[in-house]
């Protein structure tokens, strides 16, 4: 899905690691949320409280999940899961833009 109808967009951006990540919280009708963003080369550490979709719109990266010590290469077309309550680490190797779901 490239677009998304009946939203509302929080026009304040979530700002991160210096500016080098950011994001935009997109709220649907039934009260479901995701966030859109870019992420700039580097290396992240991100916390979740729920879980989440991580769908890579453009970009490459790799990522470890907390407990895991092996890390996956991904690509633009390509996504992963985290679980609630846990944490992931980033490396983004071209910029990324991204689509990230809250899952119940």
């Amino acid at each position: 899905m490239s677009e998304f109808d009946n939203v509302t967009v929080t026009r304040e951006a979530n700002v991160y690691f210096d500016g080098k990540v950011t994001s935009r919280k997109v709220t649907f009708a039934d009260g479901s949320y995701k966030t859109l963003g870019i992420m700039m080369p580097g290396d992240y550490t991100f916390g979740t409280e729920k879980a989440e979709l991580m769908e890579i719109m453009a970009g490459k990266l790799s990522y470890c999940l907390k407990g895991d010590s092996q890390w996956h290469d991904i690509q633009a077309g390509e996504s992963f899961n985290v679980p609630a309550e846990s944490s992931f680490d980033i490396k983004i190797i071209e910029l990324v833009d991204y689509c990230c779901t809250y899952l119940d």
